[in-house]
C-alpha cells in the first residue's frame, strides 16, 4: 500500500497528539550559563535541539509529547555555515528519533530553480520530510515540489500557506476576488480551490489515506474564519501556527483540528520555557542553569500544550 509524509503524520498526531514542536532555536533563547559550555553558539543549539527531541519523542513522557518537530531555517542561516551545519544535524535527529520532521523553508519559486529547491528539500544534507511553499509567485511554482509526492519519488509532504497567523495576512490573503457568479470569495480561497483540486489529483494514487500530502497552513488566531476554513478543506490535513506565544487559543485549534485534522505548532513557548518555569526560578536568579535544566522546562511545556490541546479538542467534541 503506498503511503506519503502527510499520512505518517497524521498517523503520528492520532497516537502521540496533536502538538508540533517547532526547532526555531535562536541561541538568545538559550541562557548564558548554558551557551557558555559550548564553543560557539551553534553547538549550544544543536545539544539544546537534541536534549528537546530526546524529551518528546516516542517512547518518552505520556508515550510521546508530539507528533512531529517543525524546524525554521532562518534561525540556522542567520548562525552561517555552522548554523547550516546544525540545521541539517537537526533534521536527522527529529528522523532518527522517529517523528516526522517539518523543513519550514517556506519556498516559491519557478521552473529550475524550483526543481533546485526542491531537491535540496527533499533529498541530501537537507532531507525533510514535509516542507512549507508560498503560492503567491503562481500555481506553476508547486509542481516541482509536487512531483516529489507521487509515490515513485518517495511521497514526500508540503503544507503550502493559506490563512497564515500574522496580522498583515489581510493584505493580500483577503483580499475580495471578482468571481464570475458573483459569489463572495477572497484570495486565500483561491489558493484553497487548487489545493483541493491537487488533493483530487492524488486520491487515486493514496486511495486509503485519510489526507492529501499537500496540506495547508491555517494559522489559529482568527475565530471568525476557523470553522468555514476547516469546513471547506475537509481533506487537507493543515499546519497550524499562532498557538501560545502568538496568541492563538487552543480552542480555535480545536476546531482546525476536525476532519482531516492537523498539527498545532509551538515553538518559541517551548524554547524559552525555562525562562517561566516555577521550578527553575534560584537557578536562574544565580545563573546556574544547565542543559538539563532548560530541556526539562521545555519537556514540561509540551506536555503541558499537548494536555491543554487534548483537552480543547475533547471539549468541542462534548
Amino acid at each position: 500500500m503506498n503511503t506519503h509524509a502527510m499520512q505518517r503524520l497524521q498517523e503520528s498526531g492520532a497516537k502521540y497528539g496533536p502538538l508540533c514542536v517547532g526547532l526555531d532555536t535562536d541561541p538568545a533563547y538559550l541562557p548564558d550559563s548554558v551557551t557558555a559550555q559550548y564553543e560557539t553558539p551553534a553547538q549550544a543549539v544543536l545539544a539544546y535541539n537534541k536534549a528537546i527531541i530526546d524529551r518528546i519523542k516516542p517512547g518518552t513522557g505520556s508515550n510521546g509529547l508530539a507528533a512531529c518537530c517543525k524546524v525554521q531555517i532562518a534561525y540556522y542561516e542567520a548562525m552561517g555555515t555552522a548554523g547550516l551545519a546544525v540545521y541539517a544535524a537537526t533534521l536527522q535527529a527529529v528522523r532518527a528519533a522517529g517523528l516526522p520532521v517539518i523543513a519550514d523553508v517556506k519556498r516559491g519559486d519557478i521552473a529550475d530553480t524550483a526543481k533546485a529547491y526542491a531537491r535540496a528539500h527533499f533529498t541530501g544534507d537537507f532531507e525533510a520530510d514535509i516542507i512549507t511553499l508560498n503560492p503567491y509567485m503562481g500555481f506553476d511554482t508547486l509542481k516541482p515540489f509536487t512531483d516529489f509526492a507521487l509515490p515513485e519519488h518517495g511521497g514526500k509532504g508540503m503544507f503550502v500557506l493559506l490563512r497564515t497567523s500574522n496580522p498583515g495576512m489581510t493584505d493580500i490573503e483577503k483580499l475580495p476576488l471578482n468571481t464570475a457568479d458573483g459569489t463572495p470569495a477572497v484570495v486565500l480561497d483561491r489558493v484553497g480551490g487548487e489545493l483541493n483540486r491537487i488533493a483530487a489529483e492524488f486520491k487515486p494514487l493514496y486511495p486509503d489515506a485519510g489526507c492529501s500530502p499537500v496540506g495547508a497552513v491555517v494559522g489559529c488566531t482568527e475565530e471568525s474564519d476557523a470553522r468555514s476554513l476547516r469546513d471547506a478543506y475537509p481533506g487537507l490535513f493543515f499546519l497550524i501556527p499562532g498557538y501560545g506565544a502568538q496568541g492563538g487559543a487552543a480552542r480555535i485549534a480545536a476546531t482546525l483540528l476536525d476532519k482531516a485534522g492537523g498539527t498545532v505548532n509551538s515553538s518559541r513557548g517551548i524554547l524559552t520555557a525555562w525562562k517561566k518555569d516555577p521550578l527553575l526560578a534560584d537557578k536562574a536568579a544565580a545563573g546556574t542553569l544547565s542543559l538539563a535544566d532548560i530541556a526539562d522546562a521545555a519537556g514540561r511545556a509540551a506536555a503541558a500544550a499537548k494536555t491543554d490541546l487534548l483537552n480543547a479538542a475533547a471539549l468541542l467534541r462534548s
